[in-house]
């Protein structure tokens, strides 16, 4: 036989065409797979489907989680985790790639619900919502009590029964909502804004009777803690039985083991809030009792003799108090006095030695030129014919300067009147 007839006889399929039948085949027959493995490379696409890889000690096989099936995973799935998941097997033809696509998934060795529970914990801890200096008092009598619960739960009946029977007079508004099921959070989220909101309650009750760890775990989602954290209203937690704790437990400003507890600890008991007011009134009573009597002991003990005998000392301490502040200030005065006079004196002394008049009264004279009076501290001051006057002890003599003679070391200077000397003349 030729080659080329050979050739014609083969059944030649493309790469498209042999993906596609193995894609058929493959898709066809595993459509209900469990498989078992550790997630590792788990990212989220913008499209919000998850694609990961599980593997084990020598294998690894590709999946992808849809966006639509993720709502029914109760954990964040993160590298590292044993799971167990559920799914078909497909090949992507684009890359010839055979992967697991899974609806349902779960941790190995720990149930969803306790992952995510440990995880959501984890992190809002983390945050700082469980933090105690974030809890706000729970008022000691509140007028009004909001309730977040279903109406037709037992919750909300042993609720009413408890507050009706220790103090009928506290005001109650439901805040409706679905406590368990698929969106029963965002109803309990949703209640616990509006009553913020409203602002109409003095303490909000947010809780639901007990059952298993499905039929709770609505207050174990993140929206109802943030939505708890964020209420201005105080907020006690009361869900289930006192052995369960749920995120809305650590969340909350108090927690309460059941919904007839947080009943109890809003209200008091209205016999023991009569007993104790009648006590605070047998209290006040003697005590203003006592405080009138001892007024009037002082009234009595002020009254009459003794009382004019305390006036008559009060008056007597205060004169001399005031009799020795006058003599202290009379003789402040007399020594101020005596030291300014011995100060004037020696003041009267300094100036006495520094007067013209007692150099005078030693033999000087002061000489001033005439008609100014200004004077005379130099033989440059006067020229021959100038009239001058000279202070003495006794008087003043006037008379005309005749000639002046400068006794400056090395050299002469003399003036002289022409009656005199023939003229002015100056000789240096």
């Amino acid at each position: 036989m030729e080659p080329e007839t050979v050739l014609q006889e083969r059944a030649i399929l493309s790469v498209s065409q042999l993906t596609r039948r193995l894609k058929e085949y493959v898709s066809g027959t595993f459509t209900d797979i469990w498989v078992r493995g550790e997630i590792s490379n788990y990212t989220v696409a913008s499209s919000g489907h998850a694609y990961f890889t599980l593997k084990d000690e020598t294998s690894v096989l590709r999946a992808v989680l849809f966006r639509g099936y993720q709502k029914d995973v109760k954990f964040e799935p993160a590298d590292g985790i044993g799971v167990i998941l559920h799914g078909h097997l497909d090949i992507f033809e684009k890359r010839g790639e055979y992967q697991v696509i899974v609806d349902m998934m779960e941790p190995e060795g720990k149930g969803s619900l306790q992952l995510a529970f440990e995880q959501l914990k984890a992190k809002l801890e983390k945050e700082g919502l469980f933090d105690t200096d974030r809890k706000k008092k729970i008022p000691h009598y509140p007028d009004t009590v909001g309730v977040v619960t279903s109406p037709s739960g037992a919750a909300l009946r042993d609720i009413l029964n408890v507050l009706g029977r220790r103090y009928s007079g506290v005001r109650v508004i439901v805040y409706p909502a679905r406590v368990q099921g698929t969106g029963a959070a965002e109803e309990i989220a949703d209640a616990i804004r509006k009553a913020d909101a409203r602002a109409e309650s003095d303490v909000l009750i947010v809780g639901r009777g007990g059952g298993s760890v499905e039929d709770l775990w609505p207050f174990n989602e993140e929206v109802v803690a943030r939505a708890i954290s964020a209420a201005r209203i105080p907020v006690i937690s009361a869900v289930g039985h006192e052995i369960d704790f749920t995120i809305s437990d650590f969340t909350a400003d108090l927690r309460a083991p059941t919904p007839s507890a947080a009943a109890e600890i809003v209200v008091k008991n209205k016999q023991e809030v009569v007993r104790w007011s009648r006590e605070l009134v047998r209290r006040l009573t003697a005590a203003v009792g006592r405080m009138v009597e001892r007024a009037s002991e002082k009234a009595s003990f002020y009254s009459g003799d003794v009382l004019n005998r305390l006036i008559d000392s009060m008056i007597d301490q205060r004169s001399m108090v005031l009799d020795d502040l006058t003599r202290s200030l009379s003789m402040n005065t007399e020594n101020l006095l005596l030291l300014a006079k011995g100060s004037f004196q020696r003041l009267l002394g300094t100036l006495d030695a520094l007067s013209p008049l007692m150099t005078l009264s030693r033999g000087f004279s002061l000489i001033t030129k005439l008609p100014e009076n200004r004077p005379v501290h130099s033989v440059f001051d006067v020229d021959s014919g100038d009239g001058i006057a000279a202070r003495l002890k006794d008087g003043t003599v006037y008379g005309t300067v005749t000639g002046v003679k400068s006794t400056d070391e090395g050299s002469s200077h003399m003036k002289m009147n022409e009656e005199t000397g023939g003229g002015k003349q100056r000789h240096e």
